[in-house]
């Protein structure tokens, strides 16, 4: 099983240019993964929200929506599996939540369980953290799934022996990322021994985005800063 973590640029609250860039990596490295994913809500950029709920479920998708369709498309029309962060629309609940979609169809759907993605100061009930900390089989490999701090804040939660796929959203300077890239190997390494991390590249804020494999609290394989790529890692 191979999967792709992709470092793209998003646009905030631009979806069109983030499918498109989806679409882009797909091309990148079609016939070469089996699972591509990219970063905490890259469909509609990180920094999309306002905090105004009224403008805010405009922006939000559901599950059903016709922007997740499309997506759903491009899985089939290149027979790739796709995996991506999104800030997702339930009645009238937000959430910021990850996807997985396996051949056009939605196989699983994680809800942060944090806070801290949302400026909590200013927001009300229909700004929502999931409850549960869940994983999927994919090839036959089980999966759990967290979002950005979930896995700082509460690392206990997700304690697993599988595989863990950890997408962030972070705009640390290269400096900074000499630093921090070895606190992330070893806090993903109070999790599992496994994690594949993934993060975005975005102008406004200015993000490095980068990507990374750490096996037993050590970098694996990284991706160089900056660069639109994918990392590719072969999972056994």
């Amino acid at each position: 099983m191979k999967i792709g973590l992709a470092s793209y640029k998003f646009i905030n609250n631009d979806i069109s240019f983030n499918i498109s860039q989806m679409e882009k990596a797909i091309i990148e490295c079609h016939n070469n993964v089996d699972l591509l994913c990219f970063g905490e809500t890259f469909l509609q950029g990180f920094d999309c929200l306002n905090w105004d709920y009224e403008n805010d479920k405009k922006i939000a998708v559901s599950q059903n929506s016709p922007v997740i369709k499309r997506i759903k498309d491009l899985s089939i029309k290149y027979n790739i599996d796709l995996a991506f962060g999104y800030i997702e629309k339930e009645k009238d609940i937000l959430y910021s939540s990850f996807v997985v979609i396996v051949k056009g169809k939605i196989t699983f759907n994680y809800r942060r369980i944090t806070q801290n993605w949302k400026e909590y100061s200013k927001t009300d009930y229909h700004y929502q953290e999931g409850k549960h900390v869940s994983s999927l089989v994919y090839h036959g490999k089980r999966i759990t799934i967290g979002l950005c701090g979930d896995l700082w804040l509460m690392p206990e939660k997700f304690k697993t022996d599988n595989l863990v796929i950890w997408p962030i959203y972070v705009n640390f300077t290269l400096n900074e990322w000499l630093i921090e890239e070895n606190n992330y190997a070893l806090q993903a390494n109070l999790v599992s021994k496994n994690v594949l991390m993934v993060n975005s590249i975005s102008d406004n804020p200015n993000s490095l985005g980068g990507s990374f494999y750490f096996k037993n609290g050590k970098i694996e394989q990284k991706l160089d800063f900056g660069k639109e790529a994918v990392l590719i890692i072969e999972i056994n």
